[in-house]
Formats: C-alpha cells, structure tokens, sequence
C-alpha cells in the first residue's frame, strides 16, 4: 500500500468539508493500510483526519505489537485494556485527530459497515458528534485499480484457474456436488490461493437453475451441465469465475444454450472499453440471449466490480450509466436459467485498458464434453 491513497481520501475529506473518516475493520481499512482483523467485539476504529496528519488508531491493547508491525501506513495508536474500556482511549484519539475542529464539523463513517456498537462507542466519547455517510469516497476511490493491485489480481487469477483445471480433470460420474466442492478447494489452496474469495459452487443438471445453489449430495449423471463458480484470494485481492462443463453429452438444447451464453460473454467483453458504461455491457450481453429466445431465462446482471471484495462497484447492470476509467476491475457473466431442467453461466474477470479491456481470466470458453 502506499501513501498517495490516503492522500487521495484526504482531498477527498476535504472537498466534501469532513472533519475525516473513522473506519472500522473492513475492507476499506485493509485498503488503506493493509490492516486484515475479524469483526470482533472489542472496540476498534481508525481516525483519519482531513488534515493529513497520521490516523489515530483506537485499538484493543492484546492487537497493538501486530498492528504496528503490519501497518502499511505509520499511525498514532490509542491501545484500550479490557478491564478500563474503550471511552478513555476513544476520547483521547478524537482529541488527537481534530482538537476542537470537530466540533460542528461531520465525521465521515460508513453506513453500510459500521455497527452500533462503534457508533455509541463514538457518541460516549465524545457526546454530540456528528456522522455522516462517506462509503461512497471509499468505493469511488478503489473502482480504479493501480498497476500493483491489477499485478495481484492476474496472479488471483492465474491461480483459481490452474486449481479449477485441476478440479475438473477429477469430474466423473457418481461423484456429487460436495465432493466436487472439496476437490475445488483443495486445488485452489494447491495452486496458491491464500483462501477462496468465497464459497464455492457446483451446480448440477436442474440445480444449475438455480444461480446461487446451495451444494448439495445429487450425484452426477451422464449428461449433466455443471456450472462451477468459484475464485481464489492472493494478497488481499480476489480473482471470481465460472465455467460450465458437460458430462458425458449433452443434449441439443443444452450445446444451444451454452452456445448463446457462450457468444453473450463474448458479446460482453468486446463492448468493454474506456468510457463505456455497465449499462451498456449489459445490453450487449442481454441482447445475444434475447435474440436467441432465452431473454426471460437470463435473470441477474451481467456482472458486479471485483477487487478487495467479491461484490464492488462497478455493477454491470441497466442503469449503471458512469464512464468506466481504464483500470476498472468487473465480471462479466451472463447465463441462462431454466426452472428443472439446467443452467448455463460464463465468467470472466475483466479490466478496462486505456485502448480497450482485457479479461484477467484466459481459461477456454469452448464447451468442454467430460467422457462419461
């Protein structure tokens, strides 16, 4: 991490006339100093003031030693014990920070992470403070990926598809989805992943209707679709794709449908480039499949933005009408659903280029036939 991000909220602070920003631990404190924690119970936010001066760091005493050691970003820190509570060392930060300028003066939280508890923990220390919500500095701020950030994602990347290769090399019939699921895992983490960006899914014959099935103990059968959903996390970032497989062959409306979505992918990924919008991506998807006759059956957005988290912004959806700048990170992933009989989905990371886009993910989109 490096120092002009926190410059850059700081102007940012300061042109929307916050006092400065008080984070909890999420994704946007790891952003901006490389700091990972689990949302415990023990009070803990960083203060940044629109000043530019260090953060304040009100912090449990027990997490001090990592923090200071881990911190990509030199702050000031205000450690707390158990036994003495946070009020003290919270008052003592706020002070710190802002002296009297926060007084009449908002302070920038997020309101789609920050919890009660950190809220009161704000108002006993310093009765009458103002918040206002400022999750939007932050989103604005990390939908454009620097060349070190993009370096991790390809590498993301790289890895989720060697582990998925892998996986499914192991497909045969019999074999259920949990057990899949294990195998996806056990290559990812094989491959290099450091975790995965989130819960795998497979996603068999009529449970691939579904676009967030649950794994389940149905056994594969000699002419399944399996949809296969999964990503790898490597150095904070996450990489996120899907392909589809057959086994055994498929049906001819099922080589149909994968053909649409197939050509609706690719559709996606040629209408993306700089100052282009999610909207439109998404019409260039939603078009091939319309016109195919499945328009009813492709039933969520062409794709979402990718990076610390699995779900940022950009979303790639009908009325998300921003210019996407070079170095925007997204999915593109349009599928098709049918209730009880099988679904089909093609994803792809991809990153807007100043002369184009490029797909971070390279793996074949051709429909690959597992002999049965």
């Amino acid at each position: 991490m490096d120092l002009s991000r926190r410059d850059r909220v700081t102007a940012a602070l300061r042109q929307r006339h916050l006092a400065g920003l008080a984070l909890m631990p999420d994704a946007n404190l790891t952003y901006l100093t490389g700091l990972t924690f689990h949302h415990g119970k023990r009070l803990t936010l960083a203060i940044f003031p629109a000043d530019g001066a260090p953060p304040c760091f009100i912090l449990p005493a027990l997490e001090r030693t990592r923090v200071e050691a881990s911190s990509s970003i030199p702050m000031r820190y205000f450690p707390w014990f158990d036994g003495d509570g946070p009020t003290e060392a919270a008052h003592a930060a706020l002070d710190a920070a802002f002296g009297p300028d926060l007084r009449g003066r908002p302070l920038g939280v997020e309101f789609t992470a920050l919890r009660v508890m950190e809220l009161r923990g704000l108002e006993a220390a310093m009765p009458g403070i103002q918040v206002v919500d400022a999750g939007d500095l932050l989103t604005e701020l990390r939908m454009v990926k620097d060349a070190s950030e993009l370096a991790i994602m390809q590498h993301a990347a790289q890895i989720v598809e060697l582990g998925l290769s892998r996986a499914i090399g192991q497909i045969r019939v019999g074999m259920t989805e949990r057990q899949l699921s294990r195998i996806v895992s056990e290559e990812i983490a094989a491959a290099g992943g450091e975790g995965e960006s989130f819960e795998n899914m497979i996603a068999s014959g009529p449970n691939g209707a579904n676009p967030h099935h649950s794994n389940g103990d149905r056994t594969f059968v000699p002419g399944d679709l399996i949809i296969i959903d999964c990503g790898a996390r490597y150095q904070g970032y996450i990489s996120d794709t899907t392909r589809t497989v057959a086994l055994g062959e498929p049906s001819n409306e099922a080589r149909a449908v994968y053909e649409l979505v197939r050509r609706a992918n690719e559709a996606g990924r040629a209408a993306a480039r700089p100052q282009t919008t999610g909207s439109q991506i998404d019409a260039a998807t939603r078009q091939v499949i319309a016109d195919g006759g499945y328009g009813a059956y492709f039933i969520h957005r062409t794709g979402h933005g990718i990076g610390i988290e699995v779900h940022e912004q950009p979303n790639i959806v009908v009325g998300s009408d921003a210019p996407l700048a070079p170095g925007t990170t997204f999915t593109i992933e349009p599928g098709i659903y049918i209730p009880g009989k099988l679904g089909v989905r093609i994803e792809d990371d991809m990153v807007i280029t100043p002369d184009g886009a490029r797909s971070l993910t390279r793996m074949d989109r051709a429909l690959l036939v597992i002999p049965a």
